[in-house]
């Protein structure tokens, strides 16, 4: 027993394997015990036994397979995976079960087979059994046989399908043993029990013993219907309904229904295999059937009677032999030879079925046209052809010459025409019988039952009886209309008797017919409901009885839903007509006054045709008081209407009383029950008054209101006519207006389009220009209902014309239909939708029939035939032309083409391609010219199109596409897809044809509602095409099978995939579950909103192409969804559109509570146990390329526990539409849930990736939606990523990036750049890095571009993990192989060296010399425009900017690792600038100027000046600093700074020179804010010239660039202008910043803002004089505050380039100079801090350049003066020491400089030496002077009084200074004794202003800008900055005193009295708030800043302060001293007024 004990311990999988019996026999009995115990069916233990479970059926030990057998049959029954052990445990059982001698181990044989059925592998189990039947034993066949039987018996032949077991019958009955036999006999019974009859003619060969056996049994067989008694797992429902069924005993009538549902009508047809004719008719017959004798014609069509004798035929080419047949029964004279045809016709058509369908048009005509023989079999022969040939096509197809034959005049021809279409119509659906059908059907009957011979109208009551009894009485009645009593009476006898034609009905089909079935009710059955009473019907010898055998299935299949909808609705809809055609005699007007009388006031009536107007207005007042009293049901409204209409009737002269009466006529039509009797009265007047001034529109109100009683189609066609049978232009005009009108509210059906247009041509011919235009407005109107075929009517009116209707319809393109608003109430009586609609879809159809189409039978003739076939390719040619010119010059024609089809058809396979491509564009023509009717030839020649599909060429396949493309427009798609043509196609193995064809049907068919069963037919070859060599094909084919799948059922489909070998199969069926995941719901019938909202265009334009388009929300408006539907798709809106889904059909109450709840539950500490689970390898990593199914369940699982259960099943849902609805919700929720979905972060960003790895883009997009607004909040919440979070997420974040989709990258990087936020900018360095390893190059490239970025933004130290190795890194991608990543890798080292200079290449290493050489050059060029990397960012990388709250918010501190999150923000926002983006909205809030509280501001100026503590006076000495007022929050800007800040810096300055303004004002806007704060512009210093040169570049950008774009807005320069000069000013506020500039930057920034002042464009703009005043005072700020040798140094050089440049303008040079002489005015002060040396050299060389001869040749003498006093004063300040500064000079002979300065040192020492000499001269006038002395005393007084004074002080300074220049030693010290320091500084600065003044003359041109008064500098003098002490003009110290008299001054000035200072703040910080972001924006706040600018020139020009005193102020740039008084900031305040109103 040791052994024993080995295998005992074994496991249970293990012991079954085992070698020794029994423990293979202890396996499956512990196994079975298992398999009985384990409850989940998904359990892992179950894919254990998956390979095992065979061998239990195949146990060679006979004893152990018992015990095996049960084990797999438990295993079948319980476990989840079984379905994949189906094929071979089945065939184990057939081949070694079957055959043993054990009756158990049969029995568990079979019940294993059944239970594979049950779990749905039915078809695999049916295969094997069947493969069994050829197996050489017996025993195996009785047993397979057996099983078949009892499968069939107990599941049905739904189930288990009929054919395959039906091939084999006959065979088994052969069989030599008696067994198989008597089984077969059995299998036989089964089988009759569930087809019955079907089952015969498959067995008809079989031993007539036999037969007559099988017959004796089947007479046995029970008539009840078989019922299926064993289910499948999904037919849960019916087991249970079952089950329930036989608990309460028999099948109640509940029973009914599910039987139709589940017994399948099985066709004989489908169970015969197709017989193959055309070989062998006799090789003769054509010859013979075109033979003079008639036997010899006989024996011809014998022969091919008896072949057409076969019930199935083989699809083949019958063109030819039907043509002959044809000409047979047209032309032969013996009229036996015809009715023989006949049969053969309906031979071949019963054969043939759909097949037959391309010839059905040819043949139809001669058929019908034949009917005139009156022989009885000849008529039998014909209606048996036509009726089989009508089941093979459609009436609709057919209608056309069915109509053509009705108007012939021979009787018989008549009376068999209807008694055709009375057959035909009990053939067809309310569905296959639409309105657009019965229309033009009835009116024909109409006129046959109108017929003088009594067979005709006999025949058309029969017909149209039957169609009232297959459409209903809704749907006919309209068209019975003006029939008479009797034969109304007569047609309702007819449709009763009808009945007996359908055979015995089933309950189902009377419910259905006695129900009006509501319009379109079974709309979704169409096509397969008819298809199926079609098909039973033609089975041979049973036309009659067909109908009989479908039960009313369809219309119950369609759409249960329409009983409950259309029953009511039908009632009332059914009322509704009739109540409308209120048919009314004509009364008297005797009877009228009588019936008037009963309901009116006596003194009514009396008064109506008095002779004072006030009687008869009183009349109308009753009248209308009794008429709004009356009820709808007592009104006499005939009466009534001709009592208005009595004398004086319409010819009433008072218009107040004509407007009443108008009023009353449209009371009377809403009140009462108002016919067309009672209109015809009135409409005349109306018609008469409604051109009236006065009454006009009340006539227009009256006929709106007749319309709405008698529907607009009747009172539009009496209106019009009436207003064109009258002269008067006013009345038509007004007419076609109230139909443009009317047309809106009441919609466009029914309404006669030729009867309008015909008046519409008189109406445009019209002299009068009013009627014209009314015209063109209707057609403009019209045309949004008809669309483009209306404009065929008017083809050949005048050019003018035309292009005036051509405008008008230009206008209506794009626009729809308004929903009709009136008229649906009254006249629909709520008939649900499907008769609005069916009305809707007639419109479009009706213009097309109206259109007159000519017959071009008769051009194509044999010889235009014969040339189209000809040898020559040439005369082939000539014949397309041909018929080319035929059909243009027709334009529209019928569809009788003659022989042309089959001419063209021969032309499709033409070798010469450019006549296939001629022939195409034929039948493109066709298609157009023939319209709808185009349908018949679809077979014929629409197929053929398609082969051309397959085309090697290109071209060719383009044109064949748009053929068919333009030929299903004009059918529509279900022709097409009829019959099995298409999969014959398909089966070829082209792949052109493949590609082409499957392309064309997955753009077609999502657009369908519902399709022809045939689709099925090309599902094998779609199979075969996913498996194709070409990858095209494969593609094509993969996209296409969810659109298959939509149409027929993953079901089907899965169906269809038993014939493939095992290895396709499981990849087809795998590539089913991915497409039904991905398949679209069906298009919804266009619901009524969408059919109101396209106002009754086609509703086929709003079929959403697929749920796809439905989902991204495109569909919201045409089609609302249910709000119940709406509420569980989450409330977003986003997700309404997905009203197309079943999912959300039954929304349940309870779901919708469940929704209300948060949907991240927040776990405490479930994040942080989540990590410990995967650091301790509890859990897999997340960590894979691509997501298998243990991490989406790993994930399911962590997720229950804090998603919401709902929405965690949208988020794992297979469908992907179900995702788009979580993200949906989630970006709803993710505001309101902050702190859960931080909780669940690692989950959701977990989900997120997974979603990256969708193919769906729209999810893909919502997706990256729903990251940006996640890390958005994430930043807000100043959250960070854990390294868990990050390392989860960031890779496969990166994998996007490479996205070939632009719009995707864009998004990706978007959201990188936010993460930095988050997440540490040098831990994202390295995830980046990773991505630049990747195979895609797109992400390779947009990598490295990312790289850059973050170095560009965080500096150096990004780098991980050092700069070095980052670099190298980098580096090797300079040699990829793809272009974009090479330059990518250029441009990011680029940055780096921009960041880090050349440091770089020591980085990097060595490089090959090709990619060293690229990389220097590259270098080279980005040298050459410093700041092109940034705008190129900023231009790449535009974002959708988030709502300013959002920017506000963002502005928080990041991690501590990198700088101040809010410059990281500044500068991402500016990074993300898209090209023009509306950034102007999203200034960050320091700069936006709130003008609300500007406004609020009442003008009283409420000033909180500091206190001035009025004791502590030594205060004042410290240097002043003006106070900060007290509002301003200080912006965080350049809090924390790091190492980055500098990078940072230099990123917005980079940013200054962007191409985009917006981004540069931006830039500019955060640089000024930096240098306005002391304590932060430090942070500036190193950067300034970097800032300068940006500054300078825009400048240069703006003068070229900018000012010349004219779609460019102007106000967007100033902007720009007002922001470089205020961020400029604000520069050169700050000393110690402007020292920095270098003499280069400078040079080149005077250069740039001298041409601005001299730009005579920047003049021209609104603003442009503020400019250029602010540049003014800029440039003295320059010179002022400048390093003065850089500034001297830079002027020297600009003024020598400027006179070399010949283009230099003579002003500019001019200026330059002005700016030196300002330069020495300050010389004296700033002497001692210039670097005379270098000044020297510049003058050296200057003068070099320049000698003095060539100096004197210059135009004007300045640049020689201005030298001279240059030098002069140098000397005059240094005396000989100058002469030591030539230090710097090498050559000094070169030029002039140390002879000049000798020479001015000489001339000096002469002038101190002579003065003794002078004084002596002058000594003799001495005594005059004392005389005079007391006089000058007197006059200097004089002057300073004036100067003292507020008014004269300009005089005084002027008449001081005249008098200085005539005394120049007159002693005014004096006077400036006594006064103020301040007074003094003033004076003196006066007088030396006016100097420069006279000095200058006043030469400055009034082009610089610069104003009268201040000509003599090129500047305002009135600079305003703080110097740092404020010294007086000499530099000296200053008393207290000085301060506090000037602060009394201003004081005074400001209106101020000098008392309480307390309580008022700086005017300063009135100016200043910092503004809170209101209405303010940018823009608002530029716009301060120059209206400031602006206030402070008025000041100074009023007040001329001392010149250089100055003061601050809050905003950047000057503001208004303190001394702008009240009036001013009132007018600030009306300023910023005017500036908010024209910004709205």
């Amino acid at each position: 027993m040791g052994d024993d004990s080995e295998w005992m311990k074994l496991p249970i999988d293990q012991k079954c394997e085992h070698k020794l019996w029994k423990a293979r026999l202890n396996g499956y009995e512990e196994a079975l015990k298992l398999f009985q115990k384990i409850d989940d069916e998904k359990s892992p233990e179950w894919s254990k036994y998956l390979g095992l479970v065979k061998k239990f059926v195949t146990d060679s030990n006979a004893v152990a397979q018992l015990k095996g057998l049960e084990a797999a049959l438990a295993y079948v029954e319980n476990a989840h995976v079984a379905g994949k052990t189906t094929g071979e445990v089945a065939s184990g059982v057939v081949n070694k079960v079957f055959n043993q001698p054990k009756a158990r181990a049969k029995e568990l044989g079979v019940d294993i087979c059944l239970m594979y059925i049950e779990i749905e592998k039915g078809e695999a189990v049916q295969e094997e059994l069947l493969k069994g039947l050829d197996n050489k034993n017996p025993k195996i066949i009785v047993a397979c046989i057996e099983t078949l039987r009892k499968a069939l018996s107990e599941f049905g032949s739904k189930i288990i399908s009929l054919k395959p077991i039906i091939k084999v019958l006959p065979k088994l009955f052969e069989s030599r043993e008696k067994a198989v036999r008597d089984e077969a006999k059995l299998l036989a019974v089964e089988i009759y029990r569930w087809i019955r009859d079907a089952l015969r003619p498959p067995l008809q060969n079989i031993n007539s013993v036999q037969l007559k056996e099988l017959e004796e049994e089947w007479v046995k067989v029970s008539s009840a219907a078989p019922k299926q008694t064993r289910f499948l797992r999904s037919q849960q429902e019916l087991k249970a309904k079952f089950e329930q069924q036989q608990a309460t005993g028999g099948d109640g009538d509940g029973g009914d229904d599910d039987e139709e549902e589940a017994v399948p009508q099985v066709d004989a047809y489908e169970l015969l295999e197709a017989v193959e004719i055309l070989s062998k008719l006799p090789k003769d017959f054509y010859e013979k059937i075109e033979a003079k004798k008639w036997q010899e014609r006989k024996e011809a069509l014998e022969a091919v009677e008896v072949l057409v004798k076969n019930p199935k035929l083989e699809s083949g080419d019958y063109a030819d032999l039907v043509k002959v047949l044809k000409k047979v029964v047209g032309k032969d004279t013996n009229v036996m030879l015809v009715a023989l045809a006949a049969k053969c016709l309906a031979g071949l058509a019963s054969g043939l079925r759909k097949k037959f369908g391309q010839y059905a048009g040819h043949v139809v005509p001669t058929i019908l046209e034949k009917f005139k023989e009156k022989k009885p079999q000849v008529v039998q022969a014909l209606q048996e052809a036509i009726d089989a040939i009508f089941l093979t096509t459609t009436l609709q197809n057919i209608s056309e010459d069915v109509l053509a034959v009705m108007d012939n005049k021979n009787p018989t021809i008549k009376q068999q025409t209807s008694l055709f279409i009375a057959r035909s119509f009990r053939h067809c659906t309310p569905s296959t019988l639409p309105k657009s059908l019965l229309k033009p059907f009835c009116a024909a009957l109409l006129k046959h039952i109108n017929d003088s011979a009594p067979e005709v109208r006999d025949a058309g009551f029969e017909a149209l009886g039957t169609a009232l009894k297959v459409a209903g009485e809704k749907a006919v009645n309209p068209f019975l209309a003006d029939v008479d009593k009797l034969k109304l009476e007569r047609i309702k006898e007819c449709a009763e008797k009808v009945e007996l034609a359908y055979g015995k009905k089933t309950g189902a089909a009377e419910k259905k017919e006695s129900k009006p079935v509501a319009g379109k009710a079974p709309a979704l059955s169409g096509s397969a409901g008819d298809k199926e009473i079609k098909d039973t019907a033609a089975k041979p010898g049973q036309q009659k009885k067909a109908p009989a055998v479908k039960p009313g299935g369809p219309p119950k299949k369609g759409k249960p839903a329409a009983a409950a909808g259309s029953g009511g609705a039908g009632a009332k809809g059914k009322k509704g007509p009739e109540t409308k055609e209120i048919a009314e005699s004509e009364l008297s007007i005797e009877v009228c006054e009588e019936k008037a009388a009963a309901v009116l006031p006596a003194s009514c009536i009396q008064q109506l045709d008095s002779g004072n107007w006030k009687e008869r207005l009183a009349s109308m007042e009753e009248f209308q008081k009794a008429v709004e009293l009356m009820e709808r049901s007592e009104m006499p409204c005939q009466a009534l209407v001709r009592m208005l209409a009595k004398k004086p009737g319409w010819k009433e002269t008072n218009f107040q009383v004509m407007q009443m009466k108008l009023h009353i006529v449209a009371l009377i039509a809403q009140k009462g029950n108002f016919s067309k009797t009672s209109a015809q009265v009135v409409l005349d007047g109306l018609v008469d008054k409604v051109g009236d001034v006065k009454c006009g529109n009340n006539a227009k109100e009256a006929m709106t209101a007749i319309a709405e009683a008698c529907q607009l189609p009747w009172t539009a066609e009496q209106v019009v006519a009436t207003a064109f049978s009258q002269k008067n232009p006013k009345n038509q005009s007004e007419t076609l207006n109230w139909l443009s009108n009317a047309i809106k509210e009441f919609g466009f059906s029914g309404l006669n389009v030729k009867a309008f247009i015909s008046n519409v041509k008189t109406a445009l011919a019209a002299t009068n220009p009013a009627v014209r235009t009314s015209a063109i407005t209707l057609l403009g109107v019209m045309y949004l209902y008809v669309g483009p075929p209306l404009r065929m009517f008017f083809e050949d009116e005048k050019p003018a014309l035309l292009s005036q209707i051509d405008a008008e319809f230009e206008k209506m393109q794009g626009q729809t239909a308004p929903a009709p608003t009136r008229g649906i109430s009254r006249h629909n009586g709520g008939s649900g939708d499907d008769g609005e609609e069916e009305e809707q879809e007639e419109v479009g159809n009706d213009v097309v029939d109206l259109l007159p189409r000519t017959d071009i039978g008769d051009k194509i003739t044999a010889e235009l035939v014969a040339k189209i076939g000809d040898k020559n390719w040439k005369i082939r040619k000539e014949g397309l032309d041909e018929v080319t010119s035929i059909i243009n010059d027709a334009k529209f024609i019928q569809p009788n083409i003659g022989e042309l089809p089959a001419a063209l058809k021969s032309r499709l396979n033409d070798s010469n391609k450019i006549l296939v491509q001629q022939t195409l564009s034929i039948l493109q023509q066709l298609a157009t010219a023939m319209g709808p009717n185009i349908k018949q030839h679809v077979k014929n020649l629409g197929i053929p199109v398609i082969t051309v599909l397959g085309d090697s060429k290109n071209n060719v396949r383009a044109a064949a596409l748009a053929t068919v493309n333009a030929w299903a427009e004009q059918t529509g798609m279900k022709e097409w897809l009829e019959g099995e043509d298409l999969s014959e196609e398909l089966k070829k193995e082209n792949p052109f044809l493949r590609q082409e064809l499957l392309g064309w049907l997955a753009d077609k068919l999502p657009t369908l509602r519902s399709v022809p069963s045939d689709l099925l037919l090309c599902v094998p070859h779609l199979y075969s095409c996913l498996e194709d060599r070409n990858g095209d094909v494969r593609k094509k084919a993969q996209d296409a099978l969810p659109f298959f799948m939509m149409h027929l059922g993953f079901e089907k489909m899965a169906k269809a995939t038993g014939k493939l070998k095992p290895t396709s199969k499981d990849q087809v069926l795998a590539m089913l579950e991915k497409a039904k995941a991905n398949m679209p719901a069906k298009p919804a019938p266009p619901a009524k909103a969408s059919s109101r909202a396209g106002g009754g265009a086609a509703p086929a334009k709003f079929q959403p192409a697929s749920a796809l388009a439905e989902d991204s929300g495109s569909n919201v408006t045409e089609s609302k969804p249910d709000p119940k539907k709406a509420k569980v798709g989450g409330a977003s809106s986003k997700t309404k559109g997905v009203q197309g889904k079943k999912v959300l059909n039954k929304p349940t109450l309870k779901e919708d509570d469940d929704k209300s709840g948060p949907i991240f539950i927040i776990v405490p500490n479930g994040k942080e146990q989540r990590m410990k689970d995967e650091k301790g390898l509890k859990v897999l990593k997340w960590n894979f390329t691509t997501p298998r199914d243990e991490y989406i369940e790993q994930l399911k699982t962590q997720m229950s526990s804090c998603v919401a259960k709902w929405l965690q099943d949208e988020m794992f849902h297979a469908d992907f539409q179900h995702h788009n609805k979580a993200l949906a919700v989630m970006i709803e929720h993710l505001e309101s849930e902050k702190d859960g979905v931080i909780s669940c972060l690692d989950l959701i960003l977990k989900w997120l990736t997974l979603r990256f790895f969708d193919t769906n883009t729209s999810v893909l997009m919502k997706t990256l939606e729903y990251l940006k607004l996640l890390f958005n909040m994430l930043s807000q919440e100043e959250y960070h990523l854990t390294e868990n979070e990050a390392s989860s997420f960031i890779p496969y974040l990166i994998i996007k990036v490479g996205e070939p989709k632009d719009v995707i990258r864009k998004d990706v990087r978007a959201i990188l750049n936010r993460m930095c936020l988050v997440y540490p900018a040098s831990k994202m360095f390295t995830f980046i890095m990773e991505g630049t390893k990747s195979k895609n190059s797109k992400q390779r490239a947009e990598c490295l571009e990312e790289l850059g970025c973050l170095v560009e933004s965080y500096g150096m130290n990004v780098c991980q993990p050092t700069p070095g190795k980052a670099l190298k890194e980098m580096a090797t991608h300079i040699g990829d192989r793809d272009n974009t990543v090479r330059n990518a890798a250029l441009n990011t080292i680029v940055t780096v060296y921009n960041v880090h200079g050349d440091q770089v290449f020591k980085l990097i290493g060595n490089l090959s010399e090709k990619d060293m050489s690229m990389l220097e050059e590259r270098i080279k060029r980005s040298a050459k425009r410093p700041s092109a990397a940034p705008v190129r960012q900023a231009e790449e990388k535009p974002q959708r900017i988030q709502n300013i709250s959002a920017n506000a918010s963002m502005l928080r501190k990041g991690p501590a690792e990198d700088m101040s999150s809010k410059l990281k923000y500044v500068m991402i926002q500016s990074r993300n600038m898209g090209n023009h983006s509306e950034t102007a909205h999203t200034v960050p809030r320091e700069f936006q100027l709130d003008l609300d509280e500007i406004e609020n501001d009442n003008g009283t100026v409420k000033c909180e000046m500091p206190a001035l503590v009025q004791h502590k006076l030594d205060d004042i000495f410290e240097p002043v600093l003006i106070p900060e007022p007290k509002i301003r929050a200080v912006s965080p800007h350049f809090d924390d700074m790091h190492s980055n800040t500098a990078s940072t810096i230099n990123f917005v300055i980079s940013q200054v020179a962007s191409g985009d303004i917006n981004t540069s004002i931006q830039a500019l806007a955060q640089i000024d804010e930096v240098f306005r704060q002391e304590d932060k512009a430090e942070a500036m210093s190193g950067h300034i010239d970097q800032f300068l040169i940006a500054t300078f570049m825009q400048l240069r950008l703006i003068y070229n660039t900018h000012m010349a774009d004219e779609k460019l807005d102007k106000d967007e320069i100033v902007k720009l202008y007002s922001c470089i000069i205020g961020s400029m000013i604000s520069l050169f506020q700050i000393e110690s910043l402007a020292r920095e500039a270098s003499t280069g930057v400078l040079k080149d920034l005077m250069h740039g803002l001298i041409t601005l002042m001299l730009d005579s464009r920047v003049e021209d703009l609104e603003e442009g004089e503020q400019v250029i005043r602010s540049v003014n005072l800029l440039v003295v700020k320059v010179l002022e505050k400048s390093d003065q040798t850089n500034i001297l140094s830079a002027l020297l050089v600009l003024l020598q380039d400027s006179l070399l440049a010949t283009a230099s303008s003579p002003k500019f040079s001019e200026l330059v100079m002005k700016c030196l002489w300002r330069m020495v005015r300050l010389l004296p002060e700033t002497i001692n801090s210039i670097n005379l040396d270098r000044i020297l050299l510049d003058i050296h060389i200057f003068m070099k350049v320049f000698p003095k001869e060539k100096l004197k040749q210059c135009k004007s003498e300045f640049p020689i003066r201005t030298l001279k006093t240059l030098l002069h004063t140098l000397c005059k300040l240094k005396g000989p020491k100058i002469l030591d500064h030539l230090t710097m000079i090498e050559n000094k002979n070169e030029s002039e400089l140390e002879a000049h300065l000798c020479r001015v040192m000489k001339h000096n020492m002469d002038q101190t030496g002579s003065k003794a000499d002078k004084d002596t001269e002058k000594g003799a006038s001495r005594t005059e002077e004392k005389a005079s002395k007391a006089k000058v005393n007197d006059i200097l007084a004089e002057i300073f009084k004036k100067i003292g004074s507020k008014e004269n002080t300009k005089e005084g300074l002027a008449e001081l200074y005249e008098y200085k220049k005539k005394y120049s030693d007159a002693d005014i010290e004096p006077f400036l004794k006594n006064s103020s320091q301040f007074f003094q500084s003033y004076v003196e600065r006066g007088l030396r202003l006016i100097e420069t003044e006279r000095e200058g003359k006043g030469r400055i041109a009034s082009s610089t800008g610069i104003s009268p008064q201040m000509e003599g500098t090129c500047v305002p003098v009135s600079t305003h900055t703080v110097p740092s002490s404020i010294g007086n003009t000499n530099g000296e110290e200053v008393g207290p005193s000085v301060y506090l008299e000037r602060l009394k001054i201003l004081r005074q000035r400001c209106g101020l009295d000098n008392a309480k200072q307390e309580d008022r703040p700086p005017l300063t910080s009135l100016l200043s708030k910092p503004a809170v972001p209101a209405v303010a924006s940018s823009t608002d706040m530029l716009h301060s800043k120059l209206s400031q600018l602006r206030e402070s020139r008025e000041q100074y020009q009023h007040l001329d302060l001392d010149s250089n005193q100055t003061h601050s102020s809050g905003i950047g740039t000057t503001t208004a001293s303190h001394s702008s008084a009240a009036a001013n900031i009132d007018d600030l305040k009306k300023r910023l007024e005017r500036i908010k109103s024209s910004r709205k």
